[in-house]
């Protein structure tokens, strides 16, 4: 028994497979599914999306999003996402470094609505580094 797994952007279904398990990277903390799990709906953070279909194991970085989880059925909704080869990894280090700097930069006693969007795009930027690595 395995679970179909669709991790899907605005722009295009970046993934679209069965898998055996997934892990994702729920706002309350990680989180896994095997088939037959109990539905549910949840909030995702930035991270990575991690499944396993026989002895291959995959990665994908996700900007956030939902996650829709059903018994056979695990939907992933994300504004941004990216497999591990589309990421070219000294691109990916100089935008998470540039994202760490624009953060810092700003100041932790900054309002909300100017650090949100920074945290976001370090915490994507730090999801396509951890993507790249196993």
């Amino acid at each position: 028994m395995s679970l179909r797994l669709s991790i899907v952007t605005p722009a295009r279904a970046l993934v679209e497979t069965d898998a055996d398990s997934v892990v994702a990277p729920g706002s309350e903390g990680e989180f896994g599914v095997l088939p037959g799990h109990a539905p549910l709906l949840a909030a995702l953070k930035a991270g990575v999306v991690r499944y396993s279909a026989g002895s291959a194991s995959r990665r994908v970085a996700i900007s956030g999003g939902f996650a829709e989880v059903t018994q056979e059925r695990v939907t992933v909704l994300a504004p941004a996402a990216e497999k591990p080869e589309q990421i070219d990894p000294a691109e990916a280090e100089t935008r998470r470094a540039n994202a760490a700097a624009a953060l810092e930069h700003a100041g932790y006693a900054a309002p909300e609505e100017q650090l949100a969007p920074l945290r976001e795009a370090l915490g994507f930027a730090q999801a396509r580094v951890d993507a790249l690595r196993s």
